[in-house]
């Protein structure tokens, strides 16, 4: 008897990197998640709160492994196609809670951030709207392997951004938000759906595997 073997609509986990309750970014990460949704996706919204976690400490990573928070947030990022992490800025960097949560996570095996498509959006109250907070952010999740989306979006003035009803303030930038999240899940989908290349990398320190680096490779 033939089957439906139509694939499902893609998983992709929304989650804001602030610990405070009236977060900007939380707003613009459940923004993000309507858009997803919008788009035909299915959207995992989530906090980092949700996933507490003490302070990285390895003599506690060795005699206990890693705690509970960081494993659900393991199985969240395993269960999804993608994922979009909505980041304040803190002193031009990233949010300690959230290197925290990477570092974490990187130490569960098999690490679950390589190979995942991710985007970086954040809100702040100042004129550079967290961006310089993005870059910071990429360097430990390109490092773990994770394909970070080159387009990132930062809302500026964020105080002011959003509008009655969760949607930014501004027209234009509205536009550009929604613009930047279908591009990324058309991404997503292609990488997930109908990769036929086959892509090579380097070791990552935090990746371990018998085989030579010379013989690693996807399909």
């Amino acid at each position: 008897m033939p089957t439906d073997t139509a694939p499902g609509p893609l998983r992709v986990l929304v989650f804001g990197a602030s610990l405070r309750g009236d977060s900007t970014n939380a707003r613009l990460a459940a923004l993000v998640a309507q858009l997803v949704a919008d788009a035909g996706a299915t959207a995992d919204l989530t906090s980092l709160g949700d996933f507490e976690m003490p302070l990285y400490n390895g003599d506690v990573d060795a005699a206990q492994g890693p705690p509970k928070g960081a494993l659900d947030l393991r199985d969240r990022i395993e269960r999804c196609d993608g994922f979009v992490i909505a980041s304040p800025e803190y002193n031009a960097s990233v949010p300690g809670v959230l290197k925290n949560a990477i570092d974490w996570v990187s130490r569960v095996q098999p690490q679950p951030l390589k190979d995942k498509n991710a985007m970086l959006v954040s809100a702040s109250p100042s004129l550079s709207g967290g961006n310089r907070g993005l870059w910071a952010l990429r360097v430990p999740l390109e490092h773990l392997g994770t394909r970070v989306y080159p387009d990132m979006f930062s809302l500026a003035n964020a105080y002011q951004g959003f509008a009655d009803g969760g949607r930014l303030a501004d027209p234009r930038l509205q536009q550009r938000l929604s613009d930047t999240v279908g591009s990324f899940l058309s991404l997503v989908e292609s990488s997930v759906r109908y990769a036929s290349l086959q892509r090579r990398w380097y070791e990552f320190l935090a990746d371990c595997t018998d085989a030579p680096i010379t013989q690693r490779a996807q399909d």
